[in-house]
C-alpha cells in the first residue's frame, strides 16, 4: 500500500525511519528546484538540500500539519539558500512558525535526543568515517558549525570540509532511504555517562588536579593542537590549564557530543572578575581517541553564537 505524505510524517514522527526516508525520497526533486531557483547549479545548492534532510531529521516531530511536509521541506532549503546568498551560517533553520516558540526552543542535540529517530541517527553517525563522523559533529552538534570553523579545528581546507559533508549527508540520506524497522542501541545512556565522566573530569581540573586526568586519560604520546597557535603533547595541556587557574579562570562544561572515538566537550569560560575580557567567552575540546583514551585534542574558541 502507498502512504501518502501525511501518513508517512505520522510514522516517522513515530520512530520509522523508513517512512522519513520515504518522504525526502518523495520531495527531493522539489527540494534541488527550490535551490536550484535560488543558487544556480553547483555545491551551494546541493549543500542546501542536504542539509534540509539533516534538519529533517532532526525536526520532524515538531511539524504540525503534516499533510504540508512538501512545504516544510522547500521552506528550509529556501532559508538555507537565501541564508548562503546573505553569507555564512551556523546551523540551518527553517521559518520559525514551524517550530515551537523560540522560550522552548532547544538546542540540536537536545531536540535529536527527544525525537524517537534519536537512536537510528546516532547509530548512522557511528557508522561513517571518522573525518566524515568528525565535521558531522561539528557541523550539526557545536557552536564551531560554519565550514570555517568547522575547517580550522579540524586543520583541513574548507573544501574538504565541504566534501566530507556532502559524503556524509549521503550516507545518512541513503541510510534512510534503506532502513528497515530495526533495533539500535539506546544512546541515551552512553550519552549520559559521557556527560557524567566529562562532568567530574573538568571539576578534578577546577580543583588544580588536571595533571591526573591526563595521566589517567590521554596516551602518553597524546598531541594537543590549538589552530593557529601552539602544539604539543600532555605536558602543553597541562601548563595551559594551570596558567588558566592560577589567572582565575574557571570552566563550566555546558554540552556533550560523543559518537565512535570522537568526543566533543563544549564549555563556557568564565574570567575572573577583575579581568572580565582576560579569555574568550568559549572553548571546545575536540577529543580524538584509541581505545577509550585521548590520542589528540584540539582546543578551539568558537566565534560568539550568531542569532
Amino acid at each position: 500500500m502507498t502512504h501518502g505524505d501525511a501518513d508517512l510524517v505520522l510514522l516517522a514522527q513515530a520512530g520509522d525511519a523508513g517512512a522519513l526516508g520515504v518522504l525526502l525520497a518523495r520531495h527531493e526533486a522539489g527540494m534541488r528546484a527550490v535551490a536550484l531557483s535560488l543558487l544556480g547549479y553547483g555545491p551551494d545548492a546541493e549543500d542546501a538540500v542536504q542539509d534540509a534532510m539533516v534538519v529533517a531529521v532532526r525536526r520532524i516531530g515538531e511539524v504540525r500539519d503534516p499533510a504540508a511536509i512538501g512545504g516544510w521541506l522547500r521552506t528550509i532549503v529556501r532559508n538555507n539558500a537565501r541564508m548562503t546568498l546573505r553569507g555564512p551560517r551556523p546551523v540551518p533553520v527553517a521559518e520559525p512558525e514551524w517550530f515551537t516558540p523560540p522560550s522552548t526552543t532547544a538546542t540540536p542535540e537536545e531536540a535529536l535526543d527527544r525525537t524517537v529517530l534519536r537512536d537510528w541517527v546516532w547509530h548512522a553517525v557511528g557508522q561513517l568515517s571518522e573525518s566524515d563522523r568528525l565535521v558531522t559533529l561539528l557541523r550539526y552538534f557545536s557552536d564551531a558549525s560554519s565550514y570555517e570553523e568547522v575547517a580550522a579545528v579540524c586543520g583541513v581546507p574548507v573544501g574538504t570540509v565541504r566534501s566530507r559533508l556532502n559524503h556524509a549527508r549521503r550516507a545518512l540520506a541513503g541510510g534512510l532511504r534503506t532502513s528497515a524497522a530495526s533495533a539500535y542501541a539506546d544512546a541515551a545512556a552512553a550519552d549520559d555517562a559521557r556527560w557524567r565522566e566529562g562532568h567530574d573530569m573538568l571539576a578534578t581540573a577546577m580543583r588544580g588536579d588536571f595533571d591526573r586526568v591526563v595521566r589517567e586519560t590521554w596516551w602518553p604520546d597524546a598531541e594537543m593542537i590549538v589552530p593557529g597557535g601552539r602544539r604539543g603533547g600532555r605536558d602543553l595541556a597541562v601548563r595551559g590549564m594551570n596558567g588558566d587557574l592560577e589567572a582565575g579562570v574557571r570552566q563550566r562544561l555546558r554540552n556533550v557530543v560523543a559518537s565512535g572515538d570522537v568526543l566533543i566537550w563544549e564549555t563556557d569560560l568564565l574570567s575572573p572578575p577583575d579581568d572580565p575580557e582576560h579569555c574568550p567567552p568559549a572553548a571546545l575540546w575536540l577529543q580524538q581517541l584509541h581505545e577509550g583514551r585521548v590520542r589528540r585534542l584540539t582546543l578551539f574558541h568558537p566565534l560568539p553564537a550568531r542569532v
